[in-house]
């Protein structure tokens, strides 16, 4: 494929891409992901848990689980690798604080994420920088 602009004789190949975006993404990158969209889903039925008709009570657990977990998912998942570790390593200490303390309620939601996020983190930090 040529440019029309590109002085005659020079070819632009079709799948060129910048420098920059042709680094593959970390094999721990997916479980991270996959921990965030699972936090987002359990804050998400928690948040609606405490503000429905019948809410269980508003304890730290309760209110740690309905705030933390998917900021935290989102910085392990997207920041820079060192960054990425301590959010990991943060998010899946909230995630397991909170499910202890609100096992009964909403806590269990928040099992699979907590599970992917702890694989995730395992990943990043075997990973080189």
């Amino acid at each position: 494929m040529s440019n029309r602009n590109a002085p005659a004789g020079t070819a632009v190949p079709a799948a060129a891409a910048p420098a920059g975006l042709s680094a593959a993404a970390p094999p721990s990158w997916r479980w991270r992901r996959t921990a965030l969209l699972l936090a987002v889903a359990a804050q998400l039925i928690t948040i609606s848990a405490l503000a429905g008709a019948d809410p269980p009570p508003a304890t730290w657990p309760s209110l740690l689980l309905a705030i933390a977990p998917a900021p935290l998912a989102a910085a392990a998942a997207f920041a820079p690798a060192l960054a990425a570790r301590v959010a990991a390593v943060a998010a899946a200490v909230v995630m397991a604080a909170g499910i202890v303390g609100a096992i009964g309620h909403t806590g269990l939601f928040f099992v699979p994420a907590l599970v992917a996020m702890v694989v995730g983190a395992v990943g990043l930090w075997r990973e080189k920088l």
